[in-house]
């Protein structure tokens, strides 16, 4: 257990250290959350006009866009491993005394907090584009922020524990990543589409996560909003609408199942 605890603490710091120093990556992570809430936010807002009394396409939106920050960020995780291996830093982490799962738990950490804290760096933008916030509800997310970080975290670290050049690895995460916000809910109701594209998007772990945290916003601008539009966009599941707290328990279970995988995969690396 000191073992595990000393990696991780270990990997955190100095992914948490070289995300610091890393002015590009800090600066371009926050690049296609801002277009996409520019061109589509800005964009469509006045054609598509209000979705419900009181909630417009860019208070829909804006929710999603503070999720794909965190998807961003924690599939970072992944490309972090396949540039130690092509520069030979993983080998020598591997060879030292460190759990190898304190290692992925590290690299977890490390980027779940970074997602986090962008996270917020987008929370402070919401005032500009019309978007309240309150202490409680800031409160509220941050659980849900790291709840969200974690199975994205491992999904990236186990799409990154074969791959060797970064040049692939960026390759397959940009297949990977455009479905998963396309299919999120992120920019339509799921419940007001063909069913096929429904069911579907019900298959993929960020929509969860979209809907618990536009659920977290909606339910704290009730004042301005005439109807419970956070069940009226949220996710029916067998007929059921899925709540806050139902949201969570489903990308927790997904975060224990990525991560194991994630600990498994990375433990058979020679």
């Amino acid at each position: 257990m000191e073992a595990v605890s000393r990696a991780t603490w270990v990997i955190a710091y100095r992914d948490l250290l070289r995300f610091v120093q890393d002015r590009p990556r800090l600066i371009g992570s926050f690049a296609m959350p801002l277009l996409f809430l520019i061109i589509f936010g800005a964009g469509f807002n006045r054609v598509i006009g209000a979705l419900a009394p009181g909630v417009d396409f860019i208070q829909f939106m804006y929710p999603g866009i503070v999720a794909m920050t965190v998807l961003m960020s924690s599939l970072m995780s992944g490309l972090s491993i396949v540039w130690d291996r092509e520069f030979g830093f993983l080998r020598e982490v591997l060879v030292a005394p460190l759990s190898r799962t304190g290692i992925v738990l590290g690299k977890v950490a490390g980027n779940a907090v970074i997602a986090i804290g962008q996270g917020f760096v987008m929370l402070a933008l919401a005032p500009i584009v019309g978007v309240q916030l309150d202490f409680i509800l800031v409160l509220k997310l941050i659980p849900l922020l790291l709840i969200v970080s974690i199975p994205l975290s491992g999904l990236g670290i186990l799409m990154a524990s074969r791959m060797r050049s970064q040049q692939g690895f960026q390759m397959l995460m940009q297949i990977i990543i455009t479905p998963l916000l396309f299919l999120s809910g992120m920019f339509f109701p799921i419940n007001n589409v063909p069913v096929w594209l429904e069911v579907v998007s019900k298959f993929n772990p960020l929509t969860y996560g979209v809907d618990a945290i536009r659920q977290v916003f909606l339910s704290g601008n009730a004042s301005s909003i005439s109807v419970d539009s956070s069940y009226a966009f949220g996710i029916t599941v067998f007929g059921h609408t899925m709540g806050i707290i139902e949201d969570a328990i489903v990308m927790a279970v997904l975060g224990i199942i990525l991560l194991s995988l994630a600990i498994w995969a990375f433990g058979r690396q020679e």
